[in-house]
């Protein structure tokens, strides 16, 4: 048993979206945020100037006694999830666009991914668009715009729908039946998103599975905390904690009800 916490970091509030499926999945487990929005995006940023953000936040959360990190950036994953691991002695857990289940399950053979430059960018990302889709078309959506629009808590705005429509408008009239969500900012916005979708795209989010995987690991490596542990959850922020409080507010509320 081990009762310290475990550690999340995100370039903003888009982690929220792994954080609440993990804080659902294990109760007894404490949990550290970090979001690092005073760098917010990380989506345009070099492969170089990633790592040392991720560093920074990885070295963060070990002040805090985390015994145990998760990227909950699918950029900060793809670019520098490899550096992590070299150079940090704890499990360290990452994110990746959920491609196979979509193009597995696709009925069309069309499927579209709406993520980050840096994400679209990666060798990482595109090893794994290879061995899953090899046979699938998919088309490649940069949205790095959606990020602000998230960070600035505009979802359910004309802004949010217009920002949207310019992006999946011209993806409805290609037969896609999946859409993946390659940035963990983008399931905040899945209401707008299906107010232009309707049902008749699946949207894959691998956040629940990131809360499985994250579970496994405890469990592989003996670090799950005794099921008396009185659970703890702290958030950081690099700037403004603001929205990201707002946005926990809102997801704790969501739970709640």
């Amino acid at each position: 048993m081990n009762n310290y916490p475990a550690g999340i970091f995100d370039s903003g509030v888009g982690g929220l979206s792994v954080w609440q499926e993990i804080d659902q999945l294990l109760p007894c487990e404490s949990i550290v945020y970090y979001a690092d929005n005073a760098n917010c995006p990380y989506g345009e940023k070099t492969q170089a100037e990633v790592t040392a953000l991720s560093e920074n936040a990885v070295r963060f959360l070990l002040s805090k006694k985390c015994k145990l990190i998760v990227i909950a950036c699918n950029t900060a994953t793809s670019m520098a999830i490899d550096t992590l691991r070299a150079n940090f002695d704890l499990p360290i857990i990452g994110i990746v666009p959920a491609i196979k289940p979509a193009a597995t399950n696709s009925k069309t053979g069309v499927i579209a991914i709406l993520a980050t430059t840096g994400t679209l960018q990666s060798r990482k990302f595109n090893e794994t668009r290879e061995k899953y889709a090899g046979q699938t078309e998919v088309i490649l959506v940069e949205a790095n715009d959606l990020v602000g629009i998230v960070e600035q808590g505009l979802q359910n705005t004309p802004q949010a729908e217009a920002a949207l429509r310019r992006h999946l408008d011209p993806l409805m009239k290609r037969n896609i039946d999946h859409i993946v969500l390659g940035c963990t900012h983008f399931p905040f916005l899945i209401d707008d998103i299906r107010k232009i979708t309707g049902n008749s795209v699946i949207l894959e989010n691998p956040a629940a599975a990131i809360a499985k995987r994250t579970e496994y690991i405890l469990q592989k490596e003996k670090i799950c905390a005794s099921p008396n542990n009185k659970k703890q959850v702290e958030f950081y922020a690099s700037g403004n904690i603001d929205l990201l409080q707002k946005f926990q507010l809102r997801i704790a509320k969501k739970l709640i009800n």
